[in-house]
């Protein structure tokens, strides 16, 4: 069986969390790189991360906007505007927000820039490598939770304790250890590395990626593809209408 994990990013890197028939398998890597050599050579990696990007047009991802479509108000904020792939390289903010402008006549958001390094990242690994890009796929945790409650979003902001617990109770239902996953690896890492986010979020792309393929949606239902030829999409698990 192919194995499935759940990636996301953390502050020391990337945090992940696979199953292995006697027990589950999670830690952090500094790198992408070191994260692909960790995971058993055949898993299929759901990552929360952009994967295809626009090159120089301000376009938004129709990933992007069909998951916000899905969430609706308040959760569609989370899906936030992905920069351009040519400003991907600049080093501070104000550089990045004056090429985008000069580029595609948009700026992009400061929690935009946060994460370039890591958008970066994963897109440089998968430049030209299509065995690598066969092993990635792109979800949103909100459009994950949104999917495990049946088409409803999450009424509260993850940052809460009770939208902690809202989330808790549905990865439950698909994993039973979930808990326990989180507690370990908070025991584990220093809350300079690692948040309890990080891992519920991966925890929500591994129960996404731990259904058999013909269980899995995609917004939009038929992506476009960048310059690459990477699928701009958002995988989730589908459920009985």
């Amino acid at each position: 069986m192919v194995a499935k994990v759940g990636v996301d990013g953390c502050r020391a890197g990337w945090f992940y969390v696979f199953q292995e028939p006697s027990k589950f398998t999670f830690g952090v890597v500094e790198t992408l790189t070191e994260l692909v050599e960790n995971c058993p050579a055949d898993a299929t990696l759901f990552i929360d991360c952009p994967i295809g990007l626009r090159d120089t047009c301000a376009t938004p991802r129709g990933c992007d906007s069909a998951a916000r479509k899905l969430l609706g108000r308040p959760r569609s904020s989370s899906v936030f505007s992905i920069p351009i792939r040519a400003v991907l390289q600049c080093s501070d903010y104000p550089s990045a927000l004056a090429q985008s402008r000069q580029l595609c006549g948009k700026g992009i958001s400061k929690q935009a820039f946060g994460i370039m390094g890591k958008i970066l990242e994963l897109d440089e690994l998968l430049a030209d490598d299509q065995l690598t890009q066969s092993r990635f796929r792109e979800i949103h945790p909100e459009l994950c939770f949104w999917a495990l409650a049946e088409g409803r979003a999450m009424t509260y902001s993850k940052k809460t304790e009770q939208g902690f617990q809202e989330r808790l109770k549905l990865l439950k239902v698909h994993c039973p250890q979930a808990k326990r996953v989180i507690d370990q690896a908070m025991r584990q890492y220093r809350r300079a590395e690692l948040s309890r986010d990080d891992v519920v979020d991966a925890l929500a792309a591994f129960v996404t990626a731990a259904v058999p393929n013909d269980e899995l949606c995609t917004a939009p239902l038929y992506p476009e593809h960048d310059s690459r030829g990477l699928a701009m999409e958002n995988v989730y698990r589908q459920w009985i209408r």
